[in-house]
């Protein structure tokens, strides 16, 4: 996995972040939001109205804000281009999806951001496992998410990388 794979491609996601996610009107969002809501900037096209000036309209949360690149593996990969703006029935699964994908992506994340720690040969095979488990041979699925949540890898990933404190420098 690149770096490139852990930042946002707005262009190539369906709005995830616009649908799935709740916020609360604060100096970072200009009003309330449920999950699961569409936000109301959203033009019908699918595309934010004042995304050229989020600070300004008092969206400076949105701006902020990166999936690690969860939208555009779910839009893209597991849902092969399709949307909820398209197919209101997608909505739910890419909801859950979603989330799903955003903890694939912060654990693929920090794997990668692991390798340049000092690991010693062990430690750097067991990442690189680690990390293979975490890009399906089919590459991502619905069925390959929900193994994934309901499995363990999620926990044995995290308990890999809280062994690594001892080799981040100060």
């Amino acid at each position: 996995m690149t770096q490139k794979m852990f930042h946002a491609d707005c262009q190539n996601c369906a709005a995830l972040c616009c649908l799935a996610l709740a916020f609360d009107k604060s100096e970072r969002f200009g009003f309330d939001k449920a999950a699961g809501v569409a936000c109301p900037n959203l033009d019908a096209a699918g595309l934010c109205r004042i995304h050229t000036d989020l600070d300004g309209a008092g969206f400076s949360g949105c701006r902020l804000y990166d999936c690690q690149g969860a939208g555009q593996r779910v839009t893209q990969e597991v849902f092969q281009g399709q949307s909820w703006q398209d197919r209101p029935e997608l909505m739910l699964p890419m909801i859950r999806a979603f989330a799903d994908m955003r903890r694939v992506q912060e654990l693929a994340c920090n794997l990668t951001t692991a390798k340049g720690l000092n690991l010693p040969p062990e430690h750097e095979a067991e990442r690189q496992r680690l990390l293979l488990l975490l890009e399906p041979a089919g590459g991502w699925t619905i069925k390959a998410l929900d193994s994934f949540v309901q499995g363990q890898i999620g926990a044995v990933i995290g308990r890999f990388l809280t062994s690594l404190r001892s080799f981040v420098p100060d």
